[in-house]
This record gives C-alpha cells, sequence and structure tokens, in this order.
C-alpha cells in the first residue's frame, strides 16, 4: 500500500479540511477494520467515502463485488490507478455523492441487501447515519469509522449528556456494537482527534414496542424531546411540537413520564410510549 502522502502528490493534490480528508495509512488497521465487517461469501459491499483505496483493496479481498463511492473528483481519479495497478477487478468505483444516493435503485442493481463501509467524514456522519435509518431494510449490516465523540453518543445509555436524539434513534432501530479505536496516528494527513468503528445492524423489529403509529411519530417525539434538552419534557416538548404547555402535559400523562424530567433520562421504553402517546394524540 502506498502512503497517501505519495499518491496525492503524484496526483497534484491535497487532502482538503473542508471535506475530512483524512486518509488511513496503516494496512494492518485496514485490514483489520475489513476482516470486522462480517462480510460474506456473494456480498456487495457499498464502501462510503473509498478516498485512495486503503480500505477498497482489502474489502476487495473479501466481498464478491466491491461499490466504492468518491465525491472528490481528484481523488476518484487517483483511485481508479490505485485500484487499476492492483487489479481489483471486483471494485467498480463511481463519482457519487452518499448523502444523494438512489438507495432504492441501488439495491434493485444488486439484487439483495449491501454491507456497508465507511470512513465518513464528521460533516456528513450524522445525515448519513438518518438516511441509513430511513433505509435499514436494503443494507444488512455497517460497519463505519467515525469521530470517537460520535461513536460515544451511539454507544451511550440514558442518563447522560452523550444520549440523544442520534442516540436514540440508532439504538431504537439498529444493535450497536463497538469496535477498535483509531488514533490520530493512523492517518494522513494527521487529524486532532481519535476515531472509532462502530458496527450497526437493522433489528427485526424496533427495540421497544411501537406500533405502527408509533413508527410513525417517533422521529418527532425525539427532536422535540431533545429540542431543548436543559428544559424539563413539558417545556421541551411544548416548543419542539408548538403545543400549549397543556397539551404537553397531557401527552406525558398519556405516555406514563414525568414531566419534570428531561429527555436525556428517558429510556429507549420511554421514548417508545411517548411517540404512541403523541400518534393517539393526532395531527398538530
Amino acid at each position: 500500500m502506498t502512503h497517501p502522502a505519495g499518491i496525492l502528490k503524484a496526483h497534484g493534490l491535497h487532502a482538503g479540511k473542508k471535506r475530512g480528508q483524512n486518509y488511513l495509512c496503516q494496512p494492518a488497521t485496514a485490514r483489520a477494520i475489513a476482516a470486522s465487517a462480517g462480510i460474506e461469501p456473494g456480498d456487495t459491499v457499498l464502501e462510503i467515502g473509498a478516498g485512495l483505496g486503503a480500505l477498497t483493496l482489502p474489502l476487495a479481498g473479501l466481498a464478491d463485488r466491491v461499490i466504492a463511492l468518491e465525491v472528490d473528483r481528484g481523488i476518484f481519479a487517483a483511485l481508479g490507478e490505485v485500484l487499476a495497478e492492483a487489479g481489483a477487478s471486483n471494485v467498480e468505483p463511481r463519482l457519487a455523492d452518499a448523502l444523494r444516493l438512489d438507495w432504492e435503485a441501488l439495491a434493485a442493481e444488486v439484487g439483495g441487501p449491501l454491507r456497508i463501509v465507511g470512513n465518513l467524514p464528521y460533516s456528513i456522519s450524522s445525515p448519513l447515519l438518518f438516511d441509513l435509518l430511513d433505509h435499514r431494510a436494503l443494507w444488512r449490516g455497517a460497519t463505519l469509522m467515525l469521530q470517537k465523540e460520535l461513536a460515544r453518543r451511539l454507544c451511550s445509555g440514558p442518563g447522560g449528556k452523550d444520549w440523544g436524539r442520534l442516540s436514540v434513534l440508532v439504538q431504537m432501530w439498529c444493535q450497536v456494537r463497538p469496535g477498535m479505536e483509531v488514533g490520530p496516528g493512523q492517518f494522513f494527513p494527521r487529524p486532532a482527534v481519535a476515531s472509532s468503528v462502530v458496527h450497526l445492524a437493522p433489528r427485526p423489529a424496533p427495540a421497544a414496542e411501537l406500533g405502527p403509529e408509533g413508527q410513525a411519530s417517533l422521529s418527532r417525539a425525539v427532536k422535540a424531546a431533545f429540542s431543548q434538552r436543559r428544559k424539563t419534557l413539558a417545556n421541551s416538548l411544548a416548543g419542539g411540537l408548538s403545543l400549549p404547555r397543556e397539551a404537553a402535559l397531557s401527552l406525558l400523562a398519556t405516555a406514563g413520564v414525568e414531566p419534570t424530567r428531561r429527555a436525556e433520562t428517558l429510556s429507549l421504553a420511554e421514548f417508545a410510549a411517548l411517540a404512541r402517546a403523541l400518534a393517539q394524540a393526532g395531527p398538530a
């Protein structure tokens, strides 16, 4: 594996801070991440943010097919040369923005659920995770390298500052397993923070009883609850849902949740109860 600095120099490229371009430069770490992704014979892997191919090549050795997305034109051209030199014939590099992906069309093309692997820059991590949740029927597992702070939030539990909207929604719909930590020294250029790998697997059913109506209102309920996380639930729900305070109190009474509590203390089951109560209350 050629060091990223050499590849960038050969192509007259520079790592861009705006896109969070920090390239993995330790082959053993790349192989370990690929091996941890649960890839099985016949799998198609969607790699998000293929960069200069550090993860792409070990993925190609495990998967039947790799669709490698890269949004930067210059990096995409360099990636094509890296793949050609390695003889990675089962990799299809695509110049594409993962946040604008047509998931249904891709799943139809592949003919089954995808495996997803990616080293995600911080700027796209949260919107991409929400996108994955919206399309969870179309993938069977995701192995994502994220900033350590975000990975900690995904793996957190109720009662602390890390427990938030993303934590609740990801854990409601996915099994979450922490993976290896990757220090700043394993990237070029060296980032200011450490990264961690997180493994997600869509649940066959939500982690708490929602019912069809609760499923439709969960995201709205959670977003409102955390809209003013320093305030009590009665106040944050009233503000987040544009309700009179009396209506917010009624909603919490139906859910069986004390109005003086704060969103960060609620369990998945309590958020599910709140979502069911919101659905029962009808349109705002």
